[in-house]
C-alpha cells in the first residue's frame, strides 16, 4: 500500500468516527505505520483530507470497507496507588434512588481497576436509613448493573451487620472513645463551631454504656440520644470535631422490618465494613477527602486493616442535573415520563434513549481516576454512542415533515438495499412508484431546473415547483435526499433536548417532536430496537403501537 493509500485509510477512519476527518489527528497514525518525515507528509495529508471531507457518510462507509485496521491493544491498566494483584474493590450504593450517569462512572472504575489487576469488585448495599430506602431501589439498581455489563463477586447489606456493628460500639465506648450525648442537635452543632466540649464529652464509661443501652432498648425517642466519637474539637478539619457515630431512626426498615432503632452512620459503617470485607481499594468521591483522616482514625483505634483511599472527581453534565432534589419533584409533578425519561441522566434513562452500555463504559472511563472537576456536554457521550451504534444499527429511510412529490418518467419498481453498509444483516425491499414523498426542508430549498439524486434510485430535476414535478434525468446530481413510498409507515420520532434552563430550572421545551414517513420495513421492528434513520441519526422504537421513536444520537 503507498503512502497515499495509508493516508486515505486514516483519513476515511477518522472522517468516520468523528464526522470530519482532521489531520492533525491523522498524521501520528500515518507516520507510526510509514515512518515517514512529518514535514514531507503533511501537505499530501491535507490533500487526502480535504478529499475525504467532501465525501459523503455513506461514501465513507463504503470506501472504508476494503481497508484493515489493527486491533487495538488490550486497554492499558488504570494508574491507582499501591497496585497490587488481587485487588479487591465494592460499589455502596445506597437503595434511596435510581442509578445516574455519575453513578456509572464510580461503578466502571470499580469494576475494571478489579479486573485489571486481577480482583473482584462486590457489591454492598448502604441501607442504614429506613426513611430513604426500599426493595425497589434494590432491585432496580440491580437490573441497571447487569444492563451495564458489570459483574460483582458477593452481594452484601450493611444493615445485615449491625449486629457486629453494635458489638465494635460497645467496644469503642468500654475503651472510652465513644460517648452518648442528649444534647439537642443546635447544642452539638454549637459545640463544634466553639470549640468548647459538651457535659457529656467526660461521662464515665459506665454511664455510657448504660445510656447506650437505653438507646438500643428503645427508650429515647429520635433526636434525643446521639453517640458521637472523641474527636478533636480544636482540629482544622470540622469532620474530627466529634462526628455522629449512630443515630436513633423508628421507621421500618426495608430489609430487617423494626429489629433496629439505632442506626450508625456512614463514617462509622464505611471503614469496618472496607477492611471486614477484604476491601483493597476504595474508590470515592472527591467530596469525602477531608473524611479521609476520620476514616482512618476509626480503623487505628479498632486496629484493623486499612484499604487505600481513593477520591475522584463527580462528574457534571451541561443541561441536566443529577440531584435526587432536582429530579424528584419532576417525576412526581409529570413534568417528565418517569424515571425513564430520555431527557434523564438517569441509566434507565439512557437505557431507554437507545444509548448502548459499552458507549456509558468507554465515555465515563475516559475522565480516569483524577480529581479535577470536569463539566461536559452530551454530545461527548453521544459521539460514543454513535460509534457502537454505527458498527451495528440496521439502516432505514425516513422523511422528517413530507411532502409529496409527482415524478415523470418514473415507473413501478422495487430495489434491494443493505440493512447495514458493511456488516452482514441481510437486505429490505422498497418498492416505489411516481408518487412519493421527500423531506420538506430539502425540497424548501430546491429551485426549478435543480437536480437531485433520490438515494440509491435515480436523478430528478425540479420542473413545476408549485406542482411539485419532477422529471428523471441524466443531469449529474447536486445533493442526495431520503425518499419513501406512499404506503410508508407514519412516525413520530421525540428528540430530547437539555433537561435544564440558562436559569438552572426545568426546560418545558425539552422534548422535540419531528413527525415523518419511514419506510414499510420500519414495521417489522421489534419495540426497543435501535436502528439508523439515515441522514438522520440513530433512534430507538419507543412504543411501536405508535410508533413512536427517540432520538438517541
Amino acid at each position: 500500500m503507498d503512502i497515499k493509500e495509508i493516508i486515505r485509510k486514516y483519513a476515511l477512519k477518522n472522517a468516520l468516527d468523528y464526522g470530519k476527518a482532521d489531520w492533525k489527528a491523522v498524521i501520528g497514525k500515518v507516520i507510526a505505520e510509514t515512518k515517514g518525515n512529518a514535514k514531507e507528509i503533511i501537505p499530501l495529508i491535507k490533500e487526502v483530507v480535504d478529499e475525504v471531507n467532501k465525501m459523503s457518510k455513506e461514501e465513507i462507509e463504503a470506501e472504508i470497507s476494503k481497508y484493515e485496521f489493527n486491533k487495538p491493544e488490550k486497554d492499558e491498566r488504570i494508574s491507582i496507588p499501591n497496585p497490587q494483584d488481587g485487588v479487591v474493590t465494592r460499589f455502596p450504593p445506597e437503595p434511596s434512588g435510581y442509578l445516574h450517569i455519575g453513578h456509572a462512572k464510580a461503578v466502571f472504575l470499580d469494576y475494571v481497576v478489579a479486573q485489571q489487576y486481577n480482583g473482584f469488585m462486590r457489591l454492598r448495599f448502604d441501607d442504614t436509613n429506613p426513611k430513604k430506602e426500599s426493595q425497589e431501589y434494590v432491585d432496580a439498581i440491580k437490573e441497571d448493573l447487569e444492563w451495564l455489563g458489570v459483574e460483582w463477586k458477593h452481594e452484601t447489606y450493611t444493615s445485615d451487620y449491625m449486629e457486629m456493628l453494635y458489638e465494635k460500639a460497645r467496644e469503642l465506648i468500654q475503651r472510652g472513645f465513644l460517648y452518648v450525648t442528649t444534647a439537642s442537635k443546635e447544642d452539638i452543632k454549637r459545640s463544634r463551631e466553639t470549640k468548647i466540649p459538651l457535659k457529656e464529652r467526660n461521662n464515665s464509661i459506665e454511664h455510657n454504656l448504660e445510656l447506650w443501652d437505653k438507646m438500643l432498648s428503645n427508650e429515647f425517642d429520635e433526636g434525643e440520644a446521639v453517640v458521637l466519637l472523641k474527636g478533636d474539637l480544636n482540629s482544622s478539619n470540622t469532620v474530627m470535631r466529634d462526628p455522629t457515630m449512630f443515630r436513633i431512626i423508628k421507621m421500618e426498615h426495608y430489609r430487617q422490618g423494626d429489629r433496629y432503632i439505632v442506626w450508625p452512620s456512614y463514617d462509622f459503617e464505611a471503614p469496618i465494613l472496607d477492611a471486614y470485607e477484604g476491601v483493597t481499594h476504595a474508590i470515592r468521591s472527591k467530596e469525602y477527602e477531608l473524611r479521609t483522616e476520620l476514616y482512618y482514625r476509626i480503623l487505628n483505634i479498632l486496629n484493623l486493616r486499612k484499604p487505600t483511599l481513593i477520591h475522584i472527581s463527580r462528574l457534571s453534565i451541561k443541561g441536566t442535573l443529577v440531584s435526587k432534589r432536582f429530579l424528584t419533584p419532576l417525576v412526581k409533578e409529570g413534568k417528565v415520563w418517569g424515571w425513564d425519561d430520555p431527557r434523564l441522566p438517569t441509566i434507565r434513562g439512557l437505557r431507554r434513549r437507545g444509548v448502548a452500555p459499552e458507549a456509558i463504559k468507554n465515555f465515563v472511563l475516559r475522565f480516569g481516576i483524577g480529581k479535577q472537576e470536569k463539566v461536559v456536554g452530551w454530545e461527548f457521550l453521544l459521539k460514543e454512542n454513535r460509534k457502537v451504534l454505527d458498527k451495528k444499527a440496521k439502516r432505514f429511510f425516513f422523511v422528517p415533515e413530507p411532502v409529496k412529490v409527482f415524478i415523470k418518467g418514473l415507473s413501478k419498481g422495487q430495489i434491494t438495499l443493505k440493512l447495514h453498509p458493511t456488516a452482514n444483516l441481510g437486505t429490505r425491499k422498497i418498492n416505489y412508484d411516481n408518487e412519493l414523498f421527500i423531506p420538506l426542508a430539502d425540497f424548501t430549498g430546491l429551485e426549478e431546473g435543480s437536480t437531485i439524486r433520490l438515494k440509491d434510485l435515480v436523478n430528478i430535476k425540479l420542473l413545476d415547483k408549485k406542482s411539485r414535478i419532477f422529471k428523471v434525468t441524466s443531469d449529474k446530481e447536486v445533493k442526495k435526499v431520503q425518499w419513501v413510498p406512499l404506503n410508508g409507515v407514519e412516525t413520530s420520532v421525540f428528540i430530547p433536548l437539555d433537561l435544564i434552563n440558562e436559569e438552572g430550572s426545568f426546560n418545558e421545551d425539552s422534548l422535540k417532536v419531528v413527525k415523518g414517513v419511514s419506510e414499510p420495513a420500519v414495521a417489522e421492528l421489534k419495540e426497543g430496537e435501535v436502528v439508523q434513520f439515515e441522514r438522520f441519526g440513530f433512534v430507538r422504537l419507543d412504543d411501536k403501537n405508535e410508533m413512536r421513536f427517540i432520538f438517541s444520537s
